[in-house]
């Protein structure tokens, strides 16, 4: 990936092009660039080919571009190199996002009453957001193995076979450790304690899980093709104050003239712990667990349904970049802002669309169970899936996993199915796999 270039010195600027400053002011062009360069919060190093394409100086345009942004920037008390506060401005797009992650993913919006997940099913939706959460995660920090091979060891429950399964299982892991200390204040030692639990059996130097880097590790962020140096975090020296100011900004409550919206918060403190890179080792997948922590406490309950290193791990390359214009910009984070909540509207609208998936298989499962009072609720589950997706191949082994019961129990509901007709069973080896029987086309469904 490509370092992008830093914005021209805005004193040389001033001077070079005071002339052409002048006129820009009131040029329409000029106008319709800043407006376009604002709604996408364009970085300089996309800024300058869109003025050329369009006939205008991109010096000039930036300076006006930074004029109409200086205004608006609020600071953080969180800092990068050369004691910079981090800045941020929260765009009319971010705006909404926020709105909509208020009004669907805040516990304290909805009413007990409109509750949008059945309660029965909400462990089942926890456990598969935090398998895709634990396998996304470490396969964006470069964990071999394949999604299939950590899905079926998380559903068997089954020691990790490798050091990418290892990873996948720390994850899951700390994901459960952040969901029971949601309330907890956060500390320095919290922070390490996570990254031990990430880390933990997957480093070549075991005893840099668990602590912080020191002076003699040597610890840069480089491209994984050409092994460029991206980013360089600060001495080591400056982390235990650095994480204590991460903390005090994370437990204070801010006052309403202060205020700071959560997710922009949460976000800050991922781009913190990311640019800090506090650990030899275990840093991304801390900052995105700290991520979660922080929405969990303060209320957004949904947050452990939304698996955001799968979606991060789809568009890693704008993960990455986002960062570094963000650094590149003086730390203005808007452009971190900007993707994660892109992130976030991706993930808010696959919940969606995965509630009402489960909300019509319900309607489903209750007309089974209208027209076969004698089937239980796995049976009626297992026949919907199929009903659904009429390739599905259901094994004993996958039925036990998936509701968590006895071998005798899953293999007795799949056979008792294949006698009503509703599965058709074949032999795969030494093992009995099932697909939609004759009975199917029978059921009337709403």
């Amino acid at each position: 990936m490509r370092i992008p270039e830093s914005p021209p010195i805005m004193g040389r600027i001033l001077v070079e092009h005071e002339e052409d400053l002048s006129s820009a002011w009131s040029d329409p062009k000029y106008g319709e660039l800043i407006k376009k360069a604002d709604h996408e919060w364009l970085h300089w190093d996309k800024l300058r080919f869109v003025a050329r394409e369009r006939g205008l100086k991109p010096e000039v345009a930036w300076a006006l571009l930074a004029f109409s942004r200086r205004s608006r920037y609020r600071t953080l008390p969180l800092r990068g190199h050369d004691d910079a506060q981090l800045r941020y401005v929260v765009p009319d797009r971010v705006q909404r996002e926020l709105m909509l992650t208020d009004q669907e993913l805040a516990g304290a919006i909805a009413a007990p009453e409109e509750h949008p997940i059945q309660p029965s099913l909400r462990d089942r939706f926890i456990i598969r957001a935090f398998h895709e959460e634990a396998i996304a995660s470490s396969m964006l920090e470069g964990a071999a193995t394949t999604r299939a091979q950590a899905k079926e060891m998380l559903r068997r429950d089954r020691k990790p076979r490798n050091r990418g399964e290892q990873m996948v299982l720390n994850n899951y892991r700390a994901i459960n450790f952040i969901r029971e200390h949601r309330a907890t204040p956060l500390t320095p030692d919290f922070i390490v304690e996570l990254q031990h639990i990430l880390t933990k059996d997957t480093l070549d130097h075991p005893e840099q899980s668990g602590r912080l880097r020191t002076n003699t590790d040597r610890v840069v962020v480089a491209d994984q093709y050409d092994y460029e140096v991206m980013h360089t975090p600060p001495p080591a020296g400056e982390l235990p104050e650095r994480l204590s100011m991460l903390c005090k900004f994370a437990n204070y409550t801010e006052s309403e003239a202060e205020f700071i919206h959560p997710v922009v918060k949460a976000i800050a403190m991922h781009f913190q712990i990311a640019f800090d890179h506090p650990f030899c080792d275990g840093n991304g997948r801390t900052a995105r667990a700290l991520f979660y922590w922080f929405l969990l406490n303060k209320g957004y309950w949904l947050f452990e349904y939304l698996p955001i290193s799968r979606l991060i791990y789809r568009r890693a390359r704008g993960y990455f970049r986002a960062f570094l214009l963000a650094e590149t910009d003086g730390f203005d984070i808007t452009y971190f802002i900007n993707y994660n909540a892109r992130i976030i509207g991706f993930g808010r609208r696959d919940l969606k669309r995965y509630l009402a998936r489960k909300q019509f298989e319900l309607l489903h499962s209750r007309q089974l169970l209208a027209d076969n009072p004698d089937l239980n609720h796995r049976q009626r589950e297992a026949i919907t899936r199929l009903l659904r997706d009429p390739s599905h191949i259901i094994s004993i082994a996958d039925h036990q996993n998936h509701h968590r019961v006895s071998y005798p129990t899953a293999r007795s509901d799949l056979l008792r199915l294949e006698e009503r007709g509703l599965l058709t069973r074949r032999v795969i080896g030494n093992r009995f796999e099932f697909t939609g029987g004759p009975g199917l086309s029978e059921i009337n469904l709403p």
